[in-house]
């Protein structure tokens, strides 16, 4: 007899059931546990599914309903108040500072009732000449429009070229001791990659139709009659922003050959050459100047949709080639920094 036989006589004779019959019971209990723990899994996984799918309706209708403009803008109201509008940043079209957006912020200043005084909180190293006077020319506009509603520029750290564009068209400049303000002149900006060509033995192919067409291209040598060119229509350019100072600042304005010359100076020193009139922070001129401390701020903001769209489309967009070729184009661009 074999020793398994053995085995299974002598556990018969104790009077103990054979281990395949607890071997099944194990079995059952493995399978029953498994299948617990599955069930477990799948409710666990619907309540996370559901969760998600109620978080991202609840996100979409937030987004639907800033659209709508349910929200309100987050603006205080008062009975009265100044109306504070921000100008921080490179002026351009689309960019941090634009005619649009400030044009909006302006209209709704104007709009509110309540407001005594606006106040264009200035902190730009200029930009496009463009925007700058579009923005200009608003000002101007609405100034007529209200003549009982001031409208003071306060310069924090930088207020130069297109940003003083923008700030002589108010009725008083105040200014920190400490700012810069000034640059009045204009810029055409690029490079100049010829010399580089030879080196590395690459050759221009260029093909126009138009004698003028390639001018300023940043690979071909500089054509005298284009630079020429260029440089009258800087000129114009420039003498369009003196007459907008000229205009702006009036008596004011000590006018020597340092003050269009591109040159800055200190806020301080601003103030002596009439390009400012006194030192004063927004708080300042809006108790002690307007005579209304409550101040609102109407800076035109992008909506959170537009925001994040803008983000997506830009890190979509953006490629090294793109990008390449963008500082390519804007490099013969005039500018008022």
């Amino acid at each position: 007899m074999s020793e398994q036989n053995q085995q299974t006589e002598a556990a018969n004779e104790a009077g103990q059931k054979p281990n395949t019959i607890e071997d099944a019971k194990w079995q059952r209990d493995v399978i029953e546990k498994l299948a617990f723990s599955a069930l477990t899994e799948q409710k666990t996984a619907r309540r996370w599914s559901t969760l998600f799918k109620s978080l991202t309706f609840a996100y979409l209708l937030v987004l639907l309903l800033m659209a709508l403009g349910v929200f309100n803008d987050g603006k205080k109201t008062f009975d009265t108040h100044t109306a504070l509008i921000d100008i921080s940043g490179v002026i351009e079209a689309g960019g941090e500072v634009n005619a649009d957006a400030v044009m909006n912020s302006l209209h709704d200043a104007y709009d509110s009732k309540g407001t005594k005084g606006i106040i264009l909180r200035i902190n730009s190293p200029g930009g496009s000449p463009v925007q700058a006077g579009i923005i200009n020319d608003e000002i101007k506009r609405q100034r007529k429009l209200h003549p009982n509603i001031p409208v003071y520029a306060v310069v924090e750290d930088i207020c130069a070229s297109g940003g003083y564009y923008i700030a002589a068209a108010a009725d008083k400049i105040y200014v920190d001791k400490a700012s810069i303000v000034g640059s009045i002149g204009v810029l055409m900006d690029g490079y100049g990659f010829t010399e580089a060509m030879k080196k590395v033995g690459v050759e221009r192919r260029l093909m126009t139709a138009g004698e003028n067409k390639a001018m300023l291209d940043p690979f071909s040598p500089v054509n005298p009659k284009h630079q020429e060119l260029a440089q009258a229509m800087l000129n114009e350019v420039h003498e369009q922003f003196k007459t907008v100072v000229r205009e702006g600042r009036g008596t004011r304005l000590k006018e020597t050959p340092e003050v269009f010359s591109g040159l800055f100076w200190s806020g301080e020193q601003s103030i002596k050459l009439g390009l400012a009139d006194a030192l004063g922070s927004a708080d300042y001129v809006a108790r002690e100047v307007i005579k209304q401390e409550e101040i609102v701020d109407f800076t035109y903001q992008e909506d959170f949709a537009s925001r994040i769209a803008k983000r997506i489309g830009a890190s979509v967009s953006a490629t090294l080639g793109e990008v390449i070729a963008r500082q390519l184009i804007s490099s013969g661009e005039v500018k008022l920094r």
